[in-house]
């Protein structure tokens, strides 16, 4: 029943990817590219852009901070939270909410590539295309790779689950760094001050690493207000008491 499940999901992803390359368009261009080309001054001064062409850098934009900076960070959070829930019902809504965000996370970037491929210039003569032609090969591996777990329990399951980690820190990790890139890129060709939002990324990303590093030391500093099991239990027919305690003990008997 699992792997009937997964193959559905499988033939789901699959049929999305083929739906998405049907509806590029052929020559990689579009009016849009024309519009942008047509702004470019040769003297090297800022682009101006058009309404329709600002339009779709800020939809482009939007898209990999969605997926990239917001969606999958909070996917590997969830991961991290159920593995230090111990209640199985919780463990399994973190791990299906965990699938959803990165499901969305997959198709938010993927709506933002087809966004720049039918509408704007690709010539791949920056890191910033480069980068983002490659994190989308590696987008789509990485939930392939997610369907195909193996069971908890199986020899290859260790392995199956340092890759599946591994590459999924490094593809969030890069696309985070892509935006910061393509805000960089943006204030470059067209002078427009992109202060702001570089500043709200770094919040919000220096935020869900903080909320990540929390989630490993909450038990422990919970358990730092707690007495330990052993010194609540006699010992040699005495009760072992604090440290402390024991002092003020002395100090009354003395």
């Amino acid at each position: 029943m699992l792997v009937s499940g997964r193959r559905r999901l499988l033939l789901l992803y699959t049929s999305f990817v083929v739906l998405s390359l049907l509806t590029l368009p052929s020559d990689g261009s579009s009016n849009s590219t024309e519009e942008l080309n047509q702004s470019r001054n040769k003297t090297g001064h800022p682009l101006e852009l058009t309404p329709r062409t600002a339009f779709q850098l800020k939809l482009h934009a939007l898209f990999h901070w969605s997926s990239f900076g917001l969606l999958m960070p909070v996917g590997i959070l969830l991961v991290r939270m159920s593995s230090k829930s111990k209640s199985g019902r919780c463990n399994r809504v973190l791990f299906y909410c965990h699938v959803i965000s990165q499901i969305a996370a997959v198709l938010l970037a993927t709506g933002g590539a087809a966004l720049s491929l039918m509408n704007f210039e690709n010539s791949f003569s920056n890191s910033h295309q480069r980068v983002g032609l490659a994190l989308y090969g590696f987008m789509w591996l990485q939930p392939i790779i997610g369907f195909f777990r193996a069971e908890r329990g199986v020899k290859g399951r260790s392995l199956w689950f340092f890759f599946h980690w591994l590459l999924g820190i490094a593809i969030c990790a890069t696309g985070i760094a892509n935006v910061y890139s393509g805000l960089r890129t943006y204030h470059e060709r067209t002078a427009k001050s992109v202060s702001l939002w570089t500043g709200l990324l770094t919040v919000e990303i220096s935020f869900l690493a903080f909320f990540y590093l929390l989630i490993d030391r909450c038990s422990y500093m919970i358990k730092q207000g707690r007495l330990p099991v052993e010194q609540l239990r006699p010992n040699d027919n005495r009760r072992t008491y604090p440290t402390t305690l024991r002092k003020e003990l002395v100090m009354v008997q003395e």
